[in-house]
């Protein structure tokens, strides 16, 4: 069973940035999809950016042109380079994969089994 474990995770002020890193504990080759969920207390768990085997990357329309998603297979390893950070931003930030994710359903959260423990991300204005 893969296990990921995430960091990076901190205390910005708004307009700061911050690189969320996800390390598998195993190769991740076989898993089609990676991404990072994200959830504020008293809120459902939403999907942020998902990024497959080959690159393709879906981002959720609140973080297009900030969050950037980025994987290193070769080091079992997802990113999140989070700009332009925003206090509606404050969450923890969750990793997430699977093998059998489709394309349509790549920022739905019913769609991956293999979760992290999550990295608190807090935004202050």
């Amino acid at each position: 069973q893969v296990q990921l474990v995430e960091s990076g995770g901190g205390s910005v002020q708004a307009g700061g940035s911050l690189r969320l890193s996800c390390t598998a504990s195993t190769y991740t080759y076989n898993i089609n999809y990676m991404g990072w969920f994200r959830q504020a207390p008293g809120k459902e768990r939403e999907g942020v950016a998902a990024i497959d085997s080959d690159g393709f990357a879906r981002y959720a329309d609140s973080v297009q042109g900030r969050f950037t998603i980025s994987r290193d297979s070769a080091a079992n390893t997802l990113y999140l380079q989070m700009n332009n950070l925003k206090p509606e931003d404050t969450a923890m930030y969750y990793c997430a994969a699977d093998r059998l994710v489709r394309r349509w359903r790549v920022l739905e959260k019913a769609a991956y089994g293999l979760w992290g423990q999550g990295t608190q991300v807090t935004v202050s204005s």
